[in-house]
């Protein structure tokens, strides 16, 4: 996929929004990227920090399975379902504005999860974390699409690239490093309470360089579409609420019937806003954004390394948690080279031959299946997996970095200032459901095969985790093919 830094069609729309947004921008912009990265940081480790504090979380507060399962699930439901709205409320009343609102709620609600007292009150609290974020988060995108121009965007978006992918693997090293510290005899609850003092700083310097404006009047006119909002909600409700909890209580009647109607819900809301952009209204997103160069491509894409991400972060813990029995310190140690790797590539990939470029997304799918494969076989028969592991690792990290940078960066390089919103929102949700499908997907498959084995042991879990990592393999080369094959049309 070829992948462009020009700011976008038309004769130079951008730099005055740039300039209205963010006064001074001699000497702001970089801050005003740090600010917006830390905060996306925040938030996406909140999503896989929970999983290696559960245990704790289940014996201090006597949670049951279900309920411990919630607690993991609720942020992802409520931020999954809220991004696309979160998205519009920016670009209504103002970018900065909204992303400071959600910090303030986030963090607020951080501290309530660092301070519940039971397991219905720490549902609640991450049900409405995860609300902060989907108002904080598809604003960071908007800001970066109407702040930055040319390279600067393009090194901007593979910064915010490798912040959210080493988010993911670091929520699992910070989670084991925090629980295993027991903090003041605190136990699980500085994996909450972190976010506190980080999100109360974030909160003063965004007031300082974060742009409040919403952009052009025609913008700031444009309805919310409650309908369509109402619609989607429902759809991706009924998609991930089975997702998530399907596995839990062994895929009944009513999780089947939950995804059928999800279907049909999306079908309708595609029908509605079709309508909708006929008649001249303001659908939840512009179909010339979805009819963009490249945007259906990079949905698919982007669905599928996120997929493939979360699917072998959350299998992998399992096994080495379960099977090997390591403890929440190693395990989370464990995703270290994998976060680094994909970081240092998502940050240098530009800098490469040119002529490279357009072989990079299905050379870094082929790549990740090449490096999740590898860690398959590393752990197979049950042992540590020695010190050819941590080069399947780095095959991993590469991999998926160079699978998903260039394709955001590709997809979001020539979108205009006025759909900044609805694009980020668009390929938030797709990132989010990502990773749901990932985990259900391949956590199910992880799961029923450990659980056909028998007793989760070592060999077992490897057994499991092997025929989990082919999955995933094969998911990758899914990718790298279709990619070559779209590259060529």
């Amino acid at each position: 996929m070829t992948t462009t830094s020009r700011p976008g069609p038309g004769p130079a729309p951008v730099p005055s929004p740039a300039k209205s947004e963010a006064p001074g921008t001699d000497n702001r912009p970089r801050l005003l990227l740090a600010v917006v990265l830390a905060a996306l940081f925040m938030a996406v480790l909140d999503v896989f920090i929970v999983n290696v504090a559960a245990p704790t979380i289940g014996s201090e507060l006597n949670a049951s399975g279900a309920d411990l399962q919630l607690v993991v699930a609720g942020y992802a439901i409520t931020y999954s379902v809220l991004l696309i709205t979160g998205a519009r409320l920016g670009d209504r009343l103002g970018h900065g504005r909204v992303h400071l609102a959600g910090l303030a709620l986030f963090t607020a609600a951080s501290l309530a999860c660092g301070l519940a007292q039971g397991a219905t009150e720490l549902i609640v609290f991450r049900l409405v974390q995860g609300a902060g974020s989907a108002v904080m988060i598809p604003q960071v995108l908007s800001i970066i699409q109407r702040t930055f121009t040319g390279e600067a965007r393009v090194r901007a978006l593979g910064a915010y690239s490798a912040v959210l992918a080493v988010g993911a693997a670091a929520g699992q090293v910070v989670g084991g490093v925090l629980v295993s510290a027991d903090l003041f005899g605190t136990g699980w609850r500085p994996v909450f309470l972190v976010n506190v003092p980080v999100g109360a700083a974030l909160l003063v310097l965004g007031r300082r360089v974060l742009p409040p404006a919403a952009g052009s009047g025609p913008e700031r006119a444009r309805g919310m579409d409650l309908p369509g909002l109402v619609l989607l909600a429902a759809a991706v409700s009924l998609l991930t609420v089975p997702l998530v909890l399907g596995q839990e209580e062994d895929w009944p009647l009513w999780s089947w019937l939950s995804l059928t109607a999800a279907v049909l819900l999306f079908a309708l809301f595609c029908g509605y806003e079709s309508r909708l952009a006929r008649s001249g209204g303001a659908p939840i997103v512009a179909p010339r954004v979805l009819r963009h160069p490249g945007m259906g491509v990079a949905v698919f894409r982007i669905l599928a390394v996120m997929a493939v991400n979360a699917g072998f972060l959350f299998a992998l813990t399992l096994h080495v948690q379960s099977g090997l029995g390591y403890s929440a310190l190693r395990a989370g140690l464990t995703f270290a080279p994998t976060a680094v790797v994909f970081g240092v590539v998502a940050l240098t990939w530009r800098r490469w031959p040119a002529s490279w470029q357009r072989l990079l997304t299905p050379a870094g799918f082929a790549l990740a299946a090449l490096g999740v494969a590898g860690v398959g076989l590393a752990f197979h028969g049950g042992g540590d997996g020695g010190a050819w592991l941590y080069l399947a690792y780095a095959g991993v990290g590469a991999g998926l970095a160079l699978a998903f940078s260039p394709t955001l960066t590709g997809a979001l390089a020539t979108v205009r200032p006025e759909d900044a919103a609805d694009a980020s929102g668009l390929l938030a949700t797709v990132t989010q459901l990502g990773q749901l499908i990932g985990v259900a997907a391949f956590g199910t498959l992880f799961l029923n095969r450990l659980e056909s084995l028998g007793v989760p042991e070592a060999y077992t879990s490897a057994e499991a985790l092997s025929a989990c990592a082919w999955a995933l393999a094969a998911t990758a080369a899914a990718g790298a093919v279709s990619g070559l094959v779209l590259r060529r049309r």
